[in-house]
């Protein structure tokens, strides 16, 4: 019996040293790396006032990603509803204008536009902050947040950072 129980635990040792002595490897790219000159950027900017509205293009689509990087050149945005993303993070980088961003506090009566994304007309708290070319914004999952643009020359750029799924 003794004999069978310490053949048991070496044979298990065994196969878990082999699993773990698996040659591990680098993973390999998701996609293509992009790159955007200064004149690109600029000519995507150029491009999008030229459109009526508000518009922005995607340079790193969220599809299949856990980013998205997007231009955006807003010409009025005006009682936008507040948002708050729960399993993602925006950072603004301001290209040109000004802005007014309301920060934190808590939607008024939300509503849940699809999983993890929710939108309400009115919030109480947080904090007004004037944002203006070159200002680099961080807003955290779970941070309301609303911009106001009047400046009708109005850039940013906007990289979104998903949650990762568990495997």
């Amino acid at each position: 019996m003794k004999k069978h129980f310490i053949a048991s635990v070496l044979l298990l040792v065994t196969l878990a040293v082999g699993a773990s002595a698996q040659t591990r490897k680098p993973s390999t790219a998701a996609g293509p790396f992009v790159i955007k000159t200064k004149q690109q950027v600029s000519d995507i900017q150029n491009a999008l006032k030229q459109k009526p509205g508000n518009a922005n293009e995607d340079i790193v689509a969220a599809t299949g990603m856990q980013t998205r990087v997007a231009i955006f050149q807003d010409k009025n945005r005006v009682n936008d509803l507040n948002e708050v993303h729960d399993g993602s993070d925006d950072i603004y980088y301001v290209l040109e204008g000004t802005a007014t961003l309301m920060l934190g506090g808590t939607l008024v009566e939300p509503n849940e536009i699809s999983p993890g994304e929710w939108r309400a007309k009115t919030a109480t708290g947080g904090e007004a902050v004037k944002i203006k070319k070159g200002d680099l914004i961080f807003v955290p999952r779970g941070t309301r947040h609303q911009r106001t643009v009047t400046d009708k020359k109005f850039a940013m750029i906007l990289i979104k950072i998903f949650e990762t799924k568990q495997k």
